[in-house]
């Protein structure tokens, strides 16, 4: 029995693959649990057209998300902490500070999307923090730790 896979299952695939299992299978637990749907013709070109339309979507996402990394190349942001005299600052810098920094400056980040290499940063110093607009579009953001 052909089938559609409504969401990714275990061991047997992933969301939209057509495959083909036991009729027993398909029809006593993956069309009940509402894992699949049965592979019809009709079925089938449906599928095609979302695949895509989700493809167009995806492109016109990640175009965006280029155009702003193109933007945000040359951002550079500075954040002041309480710190000692050896430059140890009290307490952090977190990706939220860092977002909210980054959106006082004009762009909308959220917290989820800063990837730093360490996860609090904490000393003053210069460091490189990078952002994730896209599954697979990054830009690096140059972030100073200065001492207030």
């Amino acid at each position: 029995m052909e089938i559609i896979l409504i969401q990714d299952v275990e061991k047997l695939g992933h969301k939209d693959d057509i495959i083909t299992v036991k009729d027993g299978y398909g029809r006593n637990y993956l069309i009940p649990q509402k894992y699949a749907i049965i592979a019809t013709s009709s079925a089938k070109k449906v599928l095609a057209e979302n695949i895509r339309q989700r493809a167009h979507k995806e492109a016109k996402i990640k175009e965006n998300a280029q155009a702003l990394a193109n933007r945000m190349s040359n951002l550079k942001i500075t954040i002041g902490a309480k710190a000692s005299t050896t430059g140890k600052i009290f307490g952090s810098v977190t990706p939220l500070l860092i977002a909210e920094a980054i959106n006082k400056s004009g762009y909308e980040v959220d917290r989820k999307q800063i990837v730093a290499s360490d996860d609090h940063i904490k000393d003053v110093g210069n460091y490189t923090v990078k952002v994730k607009l896209h599954k697979d579009v990054y830009v690096e953001v140059d972030l100073e730790v200065v001492a207030e």
